[in-house]
Order: C-alpha cells, then sequence, then structure tokens
C-alpha cells in the first residue's frame, strides 16, 4: 500500500470513530465574543482564564515595544537574540513565583521537553501522574529515561513505586492543575513523598499560573511550597496571562544548567521582544487587579451550583476547567455541535488527548465571562439530551 493510501486509511478510520480533529478560523472580538463563518459566539473553551489576551494594554505593550525594538529577535537566546526585555520578564517572572531565577523558552511544550531531558537520562527514574500533559509523558521518553506512571492523586501508590527502586537521578513531576479534569494536585503530599525518597519535583502550573495564589502566583504558591520543596517550576503564558511562550523558574544552578543542556532552549530562535514586553505588562495587572479572580470563582461556584440544578454533573474541580463527562466521543461532538447551535462554543474533548469512554465537554470560564454569558450557557446545557433520552 503505498503512503497516500496507508493514510488515506488512517484518516478514514479517525472519521468513523468520531475521533476527526480540524482547526477553526475563529475570529475573536473582545475576550469572550468570537465570530465563526460569519456567527458570533460566545466562547467557552478559550485558556484565557484571566481575559488578558484582548486586553487593550497589553497591544500597547506589545506595540511599543515593536516600535522600539521590532518585531522579531532575529536569534537564539545563546546568539544574539536575548534582549532586554527578555530580560526584565524573567526578572519579573522569578520574583512573582518566588524563586531566584527565571528562563524563558519559546513553548511550554518545548520547556518540557527540554527540562526533562536536561535533567534526566539513561539509567534515571521519572514518575509522572498518570494524567499528565502529553508534554511531560514526551519529555520522559525523549530523555530515555525510565518512565513511571503512578495513578492519578494517588500519593500512596507514589510512595510505593518510589520505594521499588533506587537506582540513578529520580524526578517526580506532576501537573499543578490538571488541564483536562480541572482538578489540583496534592502537591503539599507530593513534595513530601519526594522528599521522604530523595526525588527531585517537577511541577508544571499552566494552568494554575495567574489564576491560583496570592497574586495568582499558582498552585504551588496557593499550597506554600518553597524552591527547595518544589526545585522545578514550569509556567506557560499564553493561557492565563494571555500572551505566548513558557519559563522554568528555580535555584541559579538549575536555571544555568537549563541554559547549558536545554536542547529546546539552545536551538531554537527565542520569543519576539515585543511578546516578553506585553507579558510583563499582564504579569502586572494580574497581581494588581484581584477582582478578576475573585470573579472568576464567583461564576465557577455559581455554574457548579446551578449546573446541579439542571441534573448536571461537572467533574470535581475548583479551577476555571469545569468538564462534563459524557463518555461516547461521537456523543461528545453532538452535544458540543448543538450548543454551538445555540450560540456557545465549547469544545469536545475525546481520545486520544481523554482515556477511552472519557469523552467530555471541557468549559473553561474567563474572569471577562458575565453573568449573562453564564445565563446563556446553562441555558444552552439545559437543552442537551440526558442519559437515556431521545
Amino acid at each position: 500500500m503505498s503512503l497516500h493510501e496507508t493514510l488515506q486509511q488512517r484518516l478514514q478510520e479517525r472519521r468513523k470513530a468520531g475521533l476527526y480533529r480540524s482547526p477553526r478560523v475563529v475570529e475573536r472580538r473582545g475576550g469572550v465574543e468570537a465570530i465563526l463563518d460569519g456567527r458570533r459566539y460566545r466562547v467557552f473553551c478559550s485558556n484565557d482564564y484571566l481575559g488578558l489576551a484582548a486586553d487593550p494594554r497589553l497591544a500597547e505593550a506589545l506595540s511599543a515595544a515593536a516600535v522600539r525594538c521590532g518585531v522579531g529577535s532575529g536569534a537564539a537566546h545563546l546568539i544574539s537574540g536575548h534582549s532586554p526585555e527578555h530580560e526584565a520578564l524573567e526578572r519579573a517572572l522569578a520574583e512573582h513565583t518566588g524563586r531566584d531565577r527565571a528562563v524563558l523558552f519559546s513553548t511550554g511544550y518545548m520547556a518540557n521537553l527540554g527540562v526533562i531531558d536536561a535533567l534526566a537520562g539513561r539509567g534515571d527514574r521519572v514518575l509522572e501522574d498518570r494524567l499528565n500533559h502529553a508534554s511531560l509523558l514526551d519529555g520522559a521518553r525523549l530523555a530515555g529515561a525510565r518512565l513511571i506512571r503512578y495513578r492519578h492523586g494517588d500519593m500512596a501508590d507514589l510512595s510505593r513505586r518510589l520505594e521499588a527502586g533506587r537506582d540513578g537521578r529520580t524526578l517526580v513531576v506532576t501537573d499543578g492543575v490538571f488541564s483536562m479534569d480541572g482538578d489540583v494536585a496534592p502537591l503539599t503530599e507530593a513534595a513530601a513523598v519526594a522528599a521522604a525518597h530523595e526525588a527531585w519535583l517537577m511541577v508544571d502550573d499552566a494552568h494554575g499560573l495567574g489564576v491560583l495564589g496570592p497574586g495568582g502566583a499558582g498552585s504551588v504558591a496557593a499550597a506554600g511550597l518553597s524552591q527547595a520543596q518544589v526545585p522545578v517550576l514550569m509556567g506557560t503564558l499564553g493561557k492565563a496571562l494571555g500572551t505566548f511562550g513558557a519559563f522554568v523558574a528555580g535555584s541559579e544552578t538549575l536555571v544555568e544548567t537549563l541554559i547549558q543542556d536545554a536542547r529546546t532552549y539552545v536551538y531554537t530562535t527565542a520569543t519576539p521582544p515585543p511578546l516578553a514586553a506585553a507579558t510583563r505588562r499582564a504579569l502586572a495587572i494580574a497581581r494588581e487587579e484581584g477582582w478578576r479572580r475573585t470573579h472568576l470563582q464567583s461564576l465557577i461556584a455559581r455554574f457548579r451550583r446551578e449546573a446541579a440544578g439542571l441534573g448536571l454533573e461537572p467533574m470535581p474541580s475548583e479551577t476555571p476547567i469545569q468538564p462534563l463527562l459524557i463518555g461516547d466521543a461521537q456523543a461528545a461532538t453532538a452535544a458540543a455541535d448543538r450548543l454551538a447551535e445555540r450560540g456557545i462554543l465549547v469544545t469536545a474533548i475525546r481520545p486520544p488527548t481523554v482515556p477511552k469512554g472519557a469523552a467530555r465537554l471541557r468549559i473553561t470560564f474567563s474572569a471577562v465571562h458575565s453573568e449573562q454569558d453564564l445565563d446563556c450557557l446553562l441555558d444552552a446545557l439545559q437543552s442537551l439530551p440526558r442519559p437515556g433520552a431521545p
């Protein structure tokens, strides 16, 4: 069979299973409105948790920096691409997270690949929560370390697996907030278990930064954990902070090691300096405007309360990620289509992103959603058929 025929067959099988995915051309209008194929929608599937992606103050900071220093960085950080804007953002991120130092990466995926590969290798162990993001799992595979997956949030299982062998270095890796379930990892317990077994703990706080903790410093800060307890902290800039990119924060020694050994840092072009300027402005807004987190929590509490009154059961989560478990992939897609007919944009999450039989509607909230937006969402959800109904 030719390459073309083989790929066509694979695509057809994916279509039949209800797992085919396609990008949509979405024109954003403000923080939570979008136009798709000429129709206006309320967006409940973005990771723009603080509503900063369309904030004009970020656009002003970006455009001013572009006029001042140009658009592109022109090179990797270690060549000639590391600008004063990058340097200032790294200092601000280190201060925000209570770490000695931070280093920027182009994306969260690249940060996770680079960090794990730099810290672990053949003969080492990387223990990961079964629901960790794909980039964390891929990082362990790329490093050639022994990947061991423990039961989701189960610290007793983690401890047992750590006891099973002590050869080489050991890295324990977990999401701070799990992207598809919305629950927060038991970080205090994870730090204690890792310390008891002389393992290093890495937390990916992509979905906690900006949302949780004092000033939005994230899930690690919310748990009151120090740099010594969580030596490796990764965060992304394209979710609650509304821009693009990622960083890793920790000790001076950690950051210097990553600058030397993280291939996804060394061998790629630095992000545009104007993005760093916009991110620094976003970081200041996130710290200063606590009303955004207060309003988010109010929306989440009301949604969970009233969804339960409608006979719906969101998965256990106190974060802006509020999934509704559907089960069947095609049923989840049909539910998303039905919401779209009511002007609500929610994505159906299907395997392999989630396990087979665990397809869901991943509803997410933003600080710029209004009470009226929530009214419309609840009204649209009420129209969905219940299990067993026609």
